[in-house]
């Protein structure tokens, strides 16, 4: 469903592939570093933010394998896969490939990061706003950027565009032909929403929207106009980048048109 990426697709920086380092310095093995300076001893200490991403990684795997600490494990897998966004998003399989990770390592990074997703997914507790795309894009790219296969979201918006929930609709291939319009406006109607967003993501990576993303919005749009849920915008997610139909000229409803 994806063409090139086009001038206005918005980028999140990507982490360059490297050489197996600690945020640019070569890891230590544990037992060169005096005790006061170890990552758990450190986290203790003075908290995570004082630990490089390989040395939290090695934190969650707690011990290296014969000849290799955890820390230099830990490096050699952010290396392997381009850096922390890469990580994140390698399936178990893919890390078990990876030497001296194995299942039970690659089980316990995958957990660890579905956590995390899951964490972005309800914070804030509290109800929050959406005034721009980003808005929701700085909460899914990193939810619905990395994803395998196609999943298509609605987030459903009261008056005063706090965002109600945010459900699954559809997993797998999103087109218009799979797509019932009507399923799309379901928990809208139910919880009396004013308006909605779509968002689907790209498991290709480019959020370039194709010819059936943009009939699929047009239908979404007619059947919101006649069940009185306005749509107010449809974000395609590729992995660190994401486009908004509605910066890219698209006709939708405005907030407060009904």
């Amino acid at each position: 469903m994806s063409a090139s990426p086009g001038p206005d697709v918005i980028s999140v920086p990507r982490v360059r592939r490297g050489t197996p380092r600690v945020d640019g310095r070569r890891p230590r093995r544990l037992r060169e570093m005096p005790p006061e300076e170890r990552p758990r001893e450190r986290l203790a200490a003075r908290g995570p933010a004082s630990l490089a991403t390989a040395e939290l990684v090695a934190l969650i795997w707690g011990s290296g394998t014969a000849g290799h600490s955890a820390v230099e494990l830990a490096a050699e897998a952010l290396a392997a896969h381009g850096g922390l966004a890469g990580l994140a998003g390698a399936s178990v399989v893919e890390l078990e490939a990876l030497p001296g990770i194995g299942t039970a390592r690659a089980g316990q990074l995958v957990a660890s990061f579905e956590l995390g997703r899951r964490l972005l997914a309800d914070w804030p507790t509290g109800r929050f706003t959406v005034r721009t795309p980003r808005d929701l894009a700085d909460r899914l790219v990193l939810q619905m950027g990395r994803l395998d296969r196609e999943e298509l979201r609605v987030v459903l918006l009261n008056t005063k565009n706090q965002v109600l929930g945010i459900r699954t609709v559809y997993q797998g291939n999103v087109s218009t032909a799979l797509v019932r319009i009507g399923e799309l406006f379901r928990d809208a109607v139910r919880q009396s929403a004013a308006g909605v967003i779509l968002v689907h993501n790209h498991p290709s990576g480019d959020p370039t929207p194709s010819p059936d993303d943009l009939h699929l919005t047009a239908e979404a749009v007619a059947a919101g106009r006649l069940l009185d849920v306005p749509v107010l915008d449809h974000l395609v997610i590729g992995h660190d980048a994401f486009v908004s139909l509605r910066d890219r000229g698209v006709a939708f409803e405005r907030s407060g048109d009904r």
